[in-house]
């Protein structure tokens, strides 16, 4: 039987990062580059347009009665309860919409997000959040061999600057997840990466 397609629209923004909720910080633990501060989120390339995108998304997934899933991030550098833990004030969560709490870069790895998308017969994810190169490329790697059809939103994910660590700058580190991203294709499923403007909850044509 065919799988039936609805849209889950993950949002990730703690604090300047998006949870990261999709935020991880694998980066920190082998550099021993210290925890980072609320002010230091707040820094995270094109914060304020990639949250602005987000809610944008987030209020078209809502009108279109399309599931919206929250995911948040904790871990020994980002402490539950925190305040760099919490989300972004310009995103608010409604009471009836997940909130999935995980400890490792895959929000899959160790959380009830695969039940609560089965729940919902979710078979495709519409991804924004941060940081880039931590949680959100693990979560859509994550989903997309877990089954699912992946849109990254090409302008609603970001990450902090690591160049002092010698990673490229974040508006590389972007661009090269954007460009790699929309050419996955396996049978049965894809990804993609599309601007927030391109977002249709549809289900997509496969190859």
């Amino acid at each position: 039987m065919p799988r039936q397609y609805l849209d889950a629209f993950f949002d990730f923004y703690v604090k300047g990062t998006l949870d990261e909720s999709v935020v991880r910080p694998t980066v920190q633990e082998v550099t021993g580059r210290p925890p980072r501060t609320f002010e230091q989120w707040a820094r995270t390339h094109d914060r304020d347009r990639v949250i602005a995108n987000i809610g944008a998304l987030v209020d078209k997934a809502r009108a279109e009665d399309v599931p919206v899933v929250w995911v948040q991030h904790s871990d020994d550098n980002i402490k539950r309860d925190s305040e760099s833990w919490q989300y972004v004030p310009e995103l608010v969560r409604l009471d009836p919409e997940p909130l999935v709490h995980k400890s490792y870069a895959d929000a899959f790895e160790g959380t009830e997000l695969e039940a609560v998308l089965a729940g919902r017969r979710v078979g495709r994810l519409v991804v924004t959040g941060a940081q880039t190169d931590e949680c959100i490329r693990s979560t859509i790697h994550g989903a997309f061999v877990r089954g699912y059809d992946v849109t990254l939103v090409g302008d609603a994910h970001t990450t902090e600057d690591l160049s002092e660590y010698g990673a490229p700058t974040p508006d590389k580190v972007i661009a090269h997840t954007n460009l790699y991203w929309q050419w996955q294709r396996v049978p049965g499923r894809r990804g993609e990466t599309v601007g927030t403007a391109e977002v249709t909850f549809a289900a997509p044509g496969t190859d």
